[in-house]
C-alpha cells in the first residue's frame, strides 16, 4: 500500500512539473515606427494614452495603450497599475518589446486576474503585429501573483506610501509637469506613468544591470486612490520586470528602491 501511495505521489509531482508553463515577461515582435505601432493599436481597439523616450533615449521609445477590458479588470481596489500595458519602440535593438499581458496583469491583478482576457489581448497583439516571441525573462505561471526576489523583500500588496492627504493629484501634476507620461481614471483611482530623468533615475539602474532591452515596463507608476498616493515597492518592481534578476546584480543598484521612494515622495511636497 506504502509503495502504492509513493508510486501515485511521484506521478502527481511529475505530472505537475510537466504542465508547469513559463510565462514570458515580455514579447518580441517585427520592428514597426511609433507613428505604425499606434496606428495598429487603435485599428485594433486600443486607447494610446501616452509615449515618451525611456531612459532619456529616442532609441527606446515606450507607448502606454489601454482599452476597456484593461480598465474594467484593474477598477478594483489596488487594482489600477493593471490598467495599461506598454509597447517599447526599439531603435536600438530593431524591434518591438511588449509587456506580456498575462505576465503583468497576473502580476498586477493577483486573485482579481482574468486569464481568458489576457488571452485575448495576446491575441489582438498577434493579430495586428504578427508573431511574437517570448523573453527569456519568465517566471511559472503558478509562481506570477506570489513573487517576491526572496524571502523577506517585498510582494505586490506591499506597496509604498508616499503621500497622504488632499489635492494629490494637484500637487503630482504641478511638480511632476513634462515628466508625466500619461494620467488615466481607473475606477475609483487615478493611474500615472512618471519619468525619471534625474540622475539616478531610470537611465542609471537600467545601464547597471543591463536592462535596457526590456525597458517596456516603464515609466514609473503612481496610484492615486482616496487620499492616498502609492507606488508599487521598488523591490518589487524592478524583481516582478527582471524576473532573471541575478543577486549580485540586484546588489549593484540597492540604492535605486530609496531613490525611486525619495523621487515620488518628493513630488507631492
Amino acid at each position: 500500500m506504502k509503495k502504492i501511495l509513493l508510486g501515485s505521489l511521484m506521478a502527481a509531482l511529475l505530472t505537475t512539473t510537466v504542465m508547469a508553463e513559463d510565462v514570458s515577461s515580455y514579447e518580441y515582435g517585427a520592428y514597426k515606427s511609433a507613428t505604425d505601432v499606434k496606428s495598429a493599436l487603435r485599428d485594433n481597439g486600443m486607447k494610446i494614452v501616452g509615449e515618451y523616450d525611456a531612459m532619456q533615449n529616442p532609441a527606446y521609445h515606450v507607448i502606454a495603450y489601454t482599452n476597456e477590458t484593461l480598465k474594467n479588470d484593474a477598477s478594483k481596489e489596488e487594482r489600477a497599475f493593471a490598467a495599461v500595458q506598454k509597447v517599447m519602440v526599439s531603435k536600438a535593438d530593431n524591434q518591438l518589446v511588449f509587456t506580456n499581458p498575462e505576465y503583468f496583469l497576473h502580476a498586477y491583478l493577483q486573485d482579481d486576474y482574468n486569464a481568458e482576457d489576457a488571452k485575448k489581448l495576446n491575441a489582438t497583439l498577434t493579430s495586428a503585429f504578427g508573431k511574437l516571441e517570448g523573453s527569456k525573462e519568465a517566471l511559472e505561471d503558478g509562481d506570477i501573483a506570489g513573487y517576491h526576489f526572496m524571502m523577506g523583500m517585498p510582494y505586490y500588496e506591499d506597496m509604498i506610501e508616499v503621500a497622504k492627504g488632499k489635492d494629490l493629484a494637484d500637487k503630482l501634476e504641478t511638480n511632476a509637469a513634462d515628466n508625466i507620461v500619461f494620467k488615466m481614471q481607473v475606477g475609483n483611482a487615478i493611474l500615472y506613468g512618471i519619468a525619471m530623468p534625474t540622475e539616478k533615475g531610470e537611465k542609471y539602474y537600467l545601464s547597471e544591470i543591463k536592462g535596457e532591452k526590456n525597458a517596456a515596463f516603464l515609466p514609473y507608476m503612481v496610484m492615486i486612490e482616496g487620499d492616498e498616493a502609492k507606488i508599487l515597492h521598488p523591490k518589487y518592481c524592478l524583481a516582478i520586470a527582471y524576473p532573471n534578476l541575478s543577486m549580485g546584480e540586484f546588489m549593484s543598484i540597492s540604492g535605486t528602491p530609496g531613490d525611486i521612494e525619495e523621487y515620488m515622495t518628493g513630488l507631492f511636497k
